[in-house]
């Protein structure tokens, strides 16, 4: 059975052949092409045979690795992008998957995982790394929940769960007005309108 063609773009020469090492190491990939610069890549995905999967860093030297995916995807459309990066700034990781990149490691993943990690983006997964995973899943929680204060968080928590302004006042060793005030911005907040609709929406998460 042959290997899988993977290529590499990483603009630090021994983290390279790091990656280099594990992934020729392994029984189902081997490297095609190594690169330090997204320029180099291209101009080899241009005159050779086309990867499979495609690991690389986002701060390179010349374009980076997310407009290297771009102008990569002009060329090849069925390569499989994965960057690998020490970035995991939500900016970056929407930037790259919103550019084609299938998949968003860190630069600590274990070698045993970069192999997983690839064997998933081949059979159609997109592996990403927990924290990575993490920041993916909280940006497609509710704008408005995340807008609350910690405060307010821990009076919708209580009003969630059906308690009075007085029993949260009591509980949080706050005036009733004081917990008044909090409701009325999160009623804003979240736009809904009564104590009822807020325990119908948030009650079974706040239990």
């Amino acid at each position: 059975m042959s290997k899988l063609n993977v290529i590499i773009i990483e603009d630090h020469e021994s983290i390279l052949e790091s990656f280099k090492e594990i992934i020729n190491s392994s029984d189902k990939f081997q490297v095609s092409g190594a690169f330090l610069s997204g320029e180099e890549a291209l101009n080899f995905i241009k005159k050779n045979n086309i990867p499979q999967i495609m690991l690389v860093d986002i701060q390179l030297g010349g374009i980076n690795g997310i407009e290297t995916i771009k102008e990569v995807k002009k060329i090849a459309p069925s390569i499989l992008p994965i960057i690998i990066s020490v970035h995991e700034n939500s900016k970056y990781i929407f930037e790259a998957l919103c550019a084609g990149a299938v998949g968003y490691l860190n630069k600590n993943t274990t070698p045993k995982e970069l192999i997983t990690a690839l064997e998933q983006t081949h059979n159609g997964g997109a592996p990403m790394s927990s924290n990575i995973a993490r920041k993916v899943v909280e940006s497609f929680q509710s704008p408005h929940e995340k807008e609350l204060s910690e405060r307010e968080n821990e009076v919708l928590t209580l009003l969630a769960k059906g308690k009075s302004y007085a029993s949260i006042a009591d509980e949080l060793y706050l005036s009733i007005n004081t917990i008044k005030t909090h409701t009325r911005n999160i009623y804003e907040k979240l736009q809904v309108n009564s104590k009822k609709e807020i325990m119908e929406k948030y009650g079974d998460k706040n239990n």
